[in-house]
């Protein structure tokens, strides 16, 4: 039987179609809500009722309040609040979405993800077909999930529609140091093409094994926390974060050395100080914020790797030269080289970064939606005429540790986005609360974390109107959302 060569003048088939789709321009962020709990605390009152030295928590760590939640709320709730609230406020057509990734680090089910909680919210209009799912590392996993939206939409395999992205935690410690440096916070964000805030396509990242923070025992929501070495991986990974992004711009993406430590020469040849990338290049730095303090920190730290590479330049005129001959290792824990560039870096601090710190402020350490929740604040806080036209970067972090430095563009009108937010009149509508209703409120999760069934005990009067509740849990850990 003769076999006959299939013709070269068929149809496109459906697949060829596809895969002529025009590619999508600017792609980035549409549109972004936040969620919070309606309940904060006084950092100051904190320190009153903890007897601890005034100033250690408002200055020492630099918070001034902390967002809680008690049984009513776990990762499912705020997730549908804000998720349902972000298309509800920006009239988002269930139907255009396409993918829904998820960031969290606040598990309640080792294997059922919150993303298909989130189909809940599409399940009226009957669209299933929706992509994505959790990304999990510490305070990373959101920006995980919005790396793996991003290259979904400008793959060949995207179908056209948008993205969504949830980012939330609920930041809960033992007694001790570390409680006040929790906090609770949550964001969702629009990502399509042809938006106001496009996503550059640089990114440098750093990614090591470390156990600075850690959740080992699933019986507990607390974590496992090494408070020296969090401050220094934090540090460290910022360095080469940053050092690796340069190095891809200076290279045209592509990485000379992604670890080297950045100094003013490259290869024995002097490398010429004015094109070397700074922050000089950034209109407002976004960092991730576990604390107030550590962002200050961080941004002094990133004038202190400028100065290496280009120590000459008139901003660092009044800087130690000798600082240039400390050995790296030694600068992460260098006391001298922190206080000289945390003096320099004051008014840049309160100029270009401060504005990005209105939600950490308030909420405290939001894990996976605290970077978000910079460039929320920033949004609401900047006019959108002013942020035409600049560049913001941002530092995502996360412990374990996984970290990248990147930058996003303002090539459209941000002013609607900030209106349909309300973030900064919605953040100070949160009630201010005793530090004792606030520790009971902890005491309730600590004792009823993993139980089942479960009739949560926390007043309904303290959940925003709108939002998601916890409603009770069955005897197979099943469980059930109402709508406040």
């Amino acid at each position: 039987m003769a076999i006959e060569a299939a013709s070269t003048s068929a149809a496109p088939s459906v697949f060829d179609v596809q895969a002529e789709r025009p590619r999508p321009k600017d792609v980035g962020i549409l549109a972004m809500d936040m969620y919070f709990p309606k309940r904060c605390i006084s950092e100051e009152d904190l320190e009153v009722y903890d007897g601890v030295a005034k100033g250690k928590y408002t200055i020492g760590l630099g918070q001034s309040y902390m967002a809680f939640a008690d049984d009513r709320e776990d990762i499912n709730s705020i997730a549908l609040t804000v998720v349902s609230s972000l298309m509800k406020r920006f009239d988002i057509d269930p139907r255009s979405i396409g993918r829904l990734d998820v960031g969290t680090e606040t598990i309640i089910d080792k294997s059922k993800s919150v993303k298909t909680v989130l189909m809940d919210l599409f399940k009226e209009c009957g669209n299933h077909d929706i992509e994505g799912l959790d990304s999990k590392n510490a305070c990373y996993g959101s920006t995980a999930a919005v790396q793996n939206a991003t290259n979904w939409i400008e793959s060949r395999s995207w179908d056209g529609r948008n993205a969504i992205v949830f980012a939330g935690d609920i930041a809960v410690y033992a007694e001790g140091g570390a409680r006040p440096v929790g906090g609770a916070g949550a964001c969702a964000i629009l990502i399509g093409p042809n938006a106001p805030l496009v996503f550059e396509p640089i990114h440098g990242t750093y990614m090591a094994n470390t156990y600075d923070f850690y959740k080992p025992n699933l019986t507990s929501e607390y974590p496992t926390v090494d408070g020296p070495l969090s401050v220094s991986t934090y540090i460290q990974a910022m360095d080469a974060a940053y050092s690796s992004f340069r190095s891809k711009v200076a290279s045209g993406t592509k990485a000379l050395n992604p670890s080297a430590i950045p100094s003013s020469t490259e290869s024995g040849k002097k490398v010429d100080e004015k094109s070397v990338f700074s922050l000089a290049d950034v209109d407002y730095p976004v960092y991730h914020s576990p604390y107030g303090k550590q962002v200050q920190k961080g941004h002094a730290r990133l004038l202190f790797m400028d100065y290496l590479s280009a120590p000459s330049k008139p901003e660092f005129a009044n800087i130690d030269a000798g600082f240039l001959d400390i050995p790296y290792p030694k600068t992460l824990g260098s006391k001298e080289v922190e206080k000289a560039f945390m003096a320099l870096s004051k008014s840049d601090y309160a100029s270009r970064v401060a504005p990005s710190m209105r939600c950490a402020s308030r909420c405290g350490n939001m894990y996976t939606a605290s970077l978000y929740g910079g460039l929320a604040s920033l949004l609401s806080t900047v006019d959108g005429e002013t942020l035409k036209g600049k560049r913001i970067s941002m530092f995502a972090f996360g412990s374990g540790c996984a970290s990248t430095f990147w930058t996003i563009r303002v090539k459209g009108d941000v002013s609607e986005i900030a209106k349909k937010m309300d973030l900064l009149k919605r953040l100070e509508s949160m009630e201010v609360v005793s530090c004792d209703e606030y520790t009971k409120g902890l005491q309730l999760r600590e004792e009823n974390h993993n139980a089942a069934p479960y009739q949560p005990q926390g007043d309904i009067k303290n959940i925003w109107p709108g939002a998601f509740y916890l409603d009770n849990i069955d005897s197979m850990f099943r469980r059930k959302y109402i709508q406040a």
